[in-house]
This record gives structure tokens, sequence and C-alpha cells, in this order.
């Protein structure tokens, strides 16, 4: 006959103990999504391509030190060298946490959410340009609010242009500072 003991919990954390059975942190779905080291390693890669670009385009410029100081790129490329050395910092942390602890960054119903939200942002890059900042601004929210918050359309459009209407007001007229126009401004000669 088996008796397993019951879990002792920490008064003020209320985090169960368990003596006899082993915690691990391995995830049973990890090959049903993108590994946490795999997303670590691109991550740390990206950023070091980038701090490698900052100090190639420093040292093109000059990074050198003067009879008058320093040259233009002195300061940004030890920026770059900061950064390069930061990405291999988090390169070494993600082999000694991550590596092989089965940890799932993004399986599919999280790429879902994140694609629900990313597309969308894509597509108001896109209108934006197209279109101007203002018809791109009142197209996303009416949207968003359509598709994703399942409101009404009476409600979701009065929205879109409220708010549209509501950076034109602050930006132009307010602060005096353009925003990214189009055709239909153009149409109602708005520039």
């Amino acid at each position: 006959m088996r008796t397993e003991r019951a879990p002792r919990l920490l008064p003020l954390l209320q985090v169960p103990i368990f003596r006899s059975r082993k915690v691990t942190i391995m995830s049973e779905n990890s090959a049903n999504g993108v590994s946490r080291f795999v997303v670590e390693l691109g991550v740390a890669a990206l950023t070091g391509a980038f701090g490698v670009a900052v100090c190639y385009g420093s040292l093109d410029i000059g990074a050198g030190w003067t009879d008058m100081g320093p040259d233009a790129g002195y300061f940004p490329f030890y920026i770059g060298l900061l950064i390069v050395f930061g990405s291999l910092v988090n390169i070494g942390q993600a082999f000694v946490k991550h590596r092989g602890t089965g940890e799932v960054f993004l399986d599919s119903g999280r790429a879902k959410v994140v694609a629900s939200f990313l597309l969308p942002l894509v597509a108001f890059a896109a209108v934006s340009a197209w279109l101007g900042l203002y018809v791109g601004t009142a197209l996303y929210i009416a949207a968003t609010m359509l598709l994703q918050g399942r409101y009404k359309w009476w409600i979701a459009l009065p929205a879109g242009l409220g708010v549209s209407l509501f950076f034109f007001i602050v930006f132009e007229i307010g602060f005096q500072v353009p925003l990214l126009k189009g055709p239909v401004e153009a149409w109602f000669r708005i520039y």
C-alpha cells in the first residue's frame, strides 16, 4: 500500500512543497511550439548584428581620437561594442538557463492571439503609408472595434472617426505638427 504525503504550504507564500516528488520545469508539449531557447538565441543574434552594424558604421565615419577630440563615430562605436557584449551575455545565459528545458515560448494558441494583434497593426501601417495617418487611424480603430471587440458598426465607425479627428485637432492645430496625409486629405484640401 502506497501513501503519498499531502503538500505542505508555506504560510506567507502559499507555495506547495513536495518532499516525496521531484519537481521539474520540463514542458510536456515542447514539440508543439517554438522553444524559448531558440527565441533567446534569435533575439541575441539580432541585437548582436545590430551592434556590429553600429560598430561598422562608426568605423566608416571615424571612431578614433584626433587633435580636436573624438571623431564622430567614437562614442557610437563603443555603444555598439556594449550592444555586442550584451548580446554575447544573453547567448551565454540562454545556454545556461534555457537549453534543454523544453520551455515553449510560442505555441499555436498564443501565435493566433499574437497574429490577431500584429496583422491589423501591419495593415494599419500599410494603409497609413498609402492613405495617410488620419484615414488609417480611423479605419484601424473602427475595424478593431468591429472585428475584435464585437461592437456594432454605429458605435465603431463614429469612434474611429472621433479618434482620428481628435488626433488632427491635437497634432495639426494644437501642436502644429503635421502628420502623414494622403489623398483623402488632399481631396478635402486639408494641407
